[in-house]
């Protein structure tokens, strides 16, 4: 008598972890795509003489807004699984849209390294949009009509 085929155990992965996990693979795209950008000729000359790429100096206020960058997606792992889902939803939508907006001014870079991690990272951020518009709604209960 055949064996019945066994399927593997799956559960569904509710949004909130789907959000949280899309937002920490943005974060690990981002630290690899410096790290290897390292490697390029004159980045680190740059580093060392105080310039930032395209941002040229780099000044406190470049810093600040460069750390407030990075900080955003990083906060967002646990936002995304913290906060309740109608705002959670609308923040995701909302700074997800804006970074695919600002990866999009940066892939024109001319290392082809550079623009696939950056094409990644949008593709990710539009997963977030589009996971965060797909939430499932839950019908409002139902008065029980047995109750008094």
């Amino acid at each position: 008598m055949p064996q019945a085929k066994r399927s593997l155990e799956d559960w569904k992965v509710p949004v909130k972890v789907k959000l949280a996990l899309l937002w920490a693979s943005l974060m690990s795209l981002y630290i690899y795509n410096d790290y290897f950008s390292l490697y390029q000729p004159g980045t680190i000359a740059n580093m060392s003489a105080g310039r930032m790429g395209p941002l040229g100096p780099a000044t406190a206020v470049v810093m600040i807004a460069v750390s407030l960058l990075l900080a955003i997606p990083a906060l967002m792992i646990f936002l995304s699984a913290a906060l309740p889902p109608g705002p959670c939803k609308w923040l995701n939508v909302l700074l997800a849209l804006a970074y695919s907006a600002i990866e999009a001014l940066t892939i024109t870079r001319p290392v082809p390294s550079y623009r696939i991690a950056v094409a990644l990272e949008i593709a990710v951020t539009l997963l977030i949009v589009w996971h965060a518009l797909r939430w499932p709604s839950v019908a409002p209960a139902q008065p029980d009509r047995f109750s008094a």
